[in-house]
């Protein structure tokens, strides 16, 4: 066993992380199996003070954990996925389209209240909103906003995840016929 400085300090979380991600570095190896790599781990967690934690490595060749200041032992770098906006954005509106998006709900809204609110006949403000939605549909006529692509583009969908998951199925075969084979 390597000296550890100060064993009886207590450690940081990123000392733990440390230790997880060199236990994990055993595991691959072939060192350590499933199950003792889960009752390490877990004592890992628990550990409070730097004694506790090395003496988990007692039996283990490097990696081990890096203690203080010390960078720790980082796993590969996963790439960072595109921040995602909470609002969908339709691409390739213009800004009629828009515009008519934005006002025909606004225009219903409004004549509903002034046919609640107001002693006016209902059917001549009636016909305001189903004019705007009548031209609307008009201007960028049936399926402008491409529902028409929506079975071919769910059929696409649905192959790429499939393919997906088939790839994902392969590589843990893969690695379980490894480990399989080391033991």
């Amino acid at each position: 066993m390597t000296e550890v400085p100060s064993p009886q300090l207590r450690i940081s979380d990123q000392e733990r992380e440390s230790a997880l991600n060199a236990l994990g570095e055993h595991m691959s190896a072939g060192r350590i199996d499933i199950d003792e790599y889960g009752e390490r781990s877990a004592r890992i967690t628990a550990a409070k003070t730097r004694g506790e934690l090395a003496g988990l490595f007692d039996d283990l060749p490097a990696p081990h954990p890096v203690y203080g200041g010390a960078a720790p032992v980082a796993p590969a770098p996963v790439a960072a996925a595109p921040p995602q906006t909470a609002v969908a954005r339709p691409h390739g509106w213009n800004g009629g389209q828009r515009a008519a998006a934005a006002l025909v709900p606004l225009v219903w809204i409004a004549t509903i209240a002034l046919i609640a609110t107001t002693t006016l006949p209902a059917f001549p403000l009636i016909l305001a909103p189903i004019a705007l939605t009548v031209v609307g549909r008009a201007l960028w006529g049936h399926g402008w906003d491409h529902r028409g692509d929506r079975p071919r583009v769910r059929r696409e969908h649905r192959i790429d995840h499939r393919e997906a998951r088939r790839e994902m199925r392969d590589e843990m075969r893969d690695e379980f016929r490894r480990r399989r084979d080391r033991w």
